[in-house]
């Protein structure tokens, strides 16, 4: 197997479990995980030229434009090194533009596998719509499993809210959006063999084992 870590791309609609088993992928090789939202919405609350912009398109469930995201993506990847280190890229590609532009950043250092973390709409509908977060220290709640008192943070006793871009019908719209724009990366990416499927709706640790089986053995059959 290589020294360097593995160049991963997550896919699946929002509300799969990218986010966790991303974090956690990144967590177990030992390489960076760069969630385009979290970066977007750390923009938002910075109140920064790009977080002002970008939030139109968030509060809306509309994806952020490409032009933002390639530059967010590529100033990050260079600043910290991760095309030769490896990553875990969760959020983009989320077109077939995006995933072309994301080669150009790469520079013939390609991604050695590209998963696709697959759970029906009606669960990541419940999952998301469901979503609580704290107002003051971001906990994150669901409503089959809030805090202990009448929406008051468990941990500093903030407000409970549902994020704007948690509402159903903004998450219907992203879903949409997924529908029409991020599913032929799935075909995109098969044309070039580095594709495989994970079912996402399992338990959370046995996903995530079986993201890592995947991914190892894709790493161990590329290995001269």
């Amino acid at each position: 197997m290589s020294t360097r870590g593995p160049r991963l791309v997550l896919l699946g609609k929002q509300g799969a479990g990218k986010g966790t088993q991303a974090a956690r992928l990144a967590e177990h090789y030992g390489v960076l995980h760069l969630a385009t939202g979290d970066l977007f919405r750390a923009a938002i609350n910075e109140g920064t030229p790009l977080g002002v912009e970008a939030q139109k398109y968030m509060d809306v469930g509309e994806l952020v434009p490409d032009d933002i995201v390639d530059g967010v993506v590529e100033e990050e990847l260079a600043r910290t090194g991760a095309v030769e280190e490896g990553f875990v890229l969760d959020g983009f590609p989320r077109t077939v533009r995006q995933a072309d532009e994301l080669e150009r950043i790469l520079d013939e250092r390609p991604l050695d596998l590209v998963i696709d973390l697959d759970v029906p709409t009606e669960i990541v509908l419940h999952r998301i719509a469901g979503r609580r977060v704290c107002v003051q220290c971001q906990t994150p709640y669901h409503i089959d499993s809030p805090p202990k008192e009448d929406w008051v943070c468990d941990v500093c006793g903030g407000d409970v809210v549902q994020r704007d871009d948690d509402t159903e019908e903004a998450v219907m719209r992203r879903l949409e959006i997924y529908e029409t724009q991020t599913l032929p990366l799935i075909q995109f990416y098969r044309r070039r063999g580095n594709l495989a499927h994970v079912d996402g709706t399992g338990d959370e640790d046995d996903v995530f084992k079986s993201l890592v089986a995947t991914a190892d053995l894709r790493l161990e059959n590329d290995t001269p």
